[in-house]
């Protein structure tokens, strides 16, 4: 393994891959203006100039039983959050059909909680498969802890792509929840994947861990052959208990997007909460390793539109559906 950044970029392409084996610390030190042009490199080597545009609709919002610490939804937390029950299909439709006419890859129905109810599971089968039947957009789901019966059904009802975030690092994860365990999550991702749904799984930085903390999760995900990689970066919200916590750098967030790139070269890279904080809106990190986003007219995590994501990218010659 080359430790200069260039070089190991070009042995990556040729076939190497990080490992919990290395020794990665020379990551956090190398010159970002070096790390985010290697990461570019792959970016462009194993994911090309498309782009992968991917949308959500909170199906079910708040009252949520886990006790994540970054979460307005968490009925644990005191954050102020509009609750309430499972859409109809009418309403996830509009804007599932909204959303492909903008030119968007893949829709995703998020739902709060641990797990939807046997009740609330049949429904959203029911919504997807007419979903399936009138769209003809990529369907993701969102929707906690799932049995291999369920995400076999998700599948026979069109559902592709499976969003289950690790949030973390195995050591740091129980110190931003205890209603479930790291375990928990690797586990229910591997029953998505015997079910043949791709997996888009990925965290949240700047939550007090470290950037070996972030190292180590980005190993776990390449372990688990993620091939779709949200990065939110915290906008600490007032009410969750890491409401005080400083938002990170342009510098640090890019630096961070880059080594997950160089760990996870076949995956997307996908830009998520927290994009405002990125230069040009996350333009930057698209020459540093990204590759998707998320985006959307009603996400004002984002700070973005469909429009404007779409005018940003063609103007830096990459290609939007």
């Amino acid at each position: 393994m080359n430790t200069d950044v260039l070089k190991l970029a070009e042995e990556i392409i040729d076939g190497y891959r990080l490992s919990k084996d290395d020794d990665l610390s020379f990551l956090k030190e190398a010159p970002l203006e070096d790390l985010m042009e290697g990461a570019d490199k792959l970016r462009e080597y194993f994911s090309g100039d498309r782009v992968d545009l991917c949308s959500i609709i909170s199906g079910r919002n708040g009252a949520c039983s886990e006790d994540c610490k970054y979460c307005a939804q968490s009925a644990h937390n005191h954050a102020d959050c509009k609750v309430y029950d499972l859409l109809e299909y009418d309403d996830i439709y509009a804007r599932a059909s909204y959303n492909e006419k903008a030119g968007v890859d893949r829709f995703a129905v998020v739902i709060s909680g641990h797990g939807p109810s046997d009740g609330d599971f049949n429904r959203i089968i029911d919504i997807y498969t007419k979903l399936r039947e009138n769209l003809k957009i990529e369907l993701c789901a969102s929707l906690g802890f799932l049995t291999e019966e369920q995400f076999a059904r998700l599948y026979e009802a069109g559902v592709r792509s499976y969003h289950n975030n690790v949030e973390t690092s195995p050591k740091f994860f129980k110190k931003i929840c205890t209603t479930h365990t790291f375990e928990d999550k690797v586990a229910n991702i591997k029953r998505a994947q015997k079910a043949g749904l791709n997996v888009c799984s990925g965290g949240i930085i700047g939550m007090g861990e470290s950037m070996d903390d972030r190292i180590d999760m980005a190993l776990v995900l390449s372990e688990l052959g993620i091939e779709s990689i949200p990065i939110n970066a915290l906008m600490p919200i007032k009410g969750t208990p890491l409401e005080n916590l400083p938002q990170l750098s342009n510098e640090e967030i890019l630096r961070t997007i880059s080594i997950f790139k160089y760990i996870n070269p076949e995956a997307d890279i996908r830009l998520a909460a927290g994009r405002k904080l990125i230069e040009g809106n996350g333009e930057a990190a698209f020459k540093g390793g990204a590759s998707a986003t998320i985006t959307g007219d009603m996400l004002t995590t984002v700070g973005s539109t469909i429009k404007s994501d779409r005018e940003m990218l063609t103007k830096m010659g990459r290609i939007v559906k």
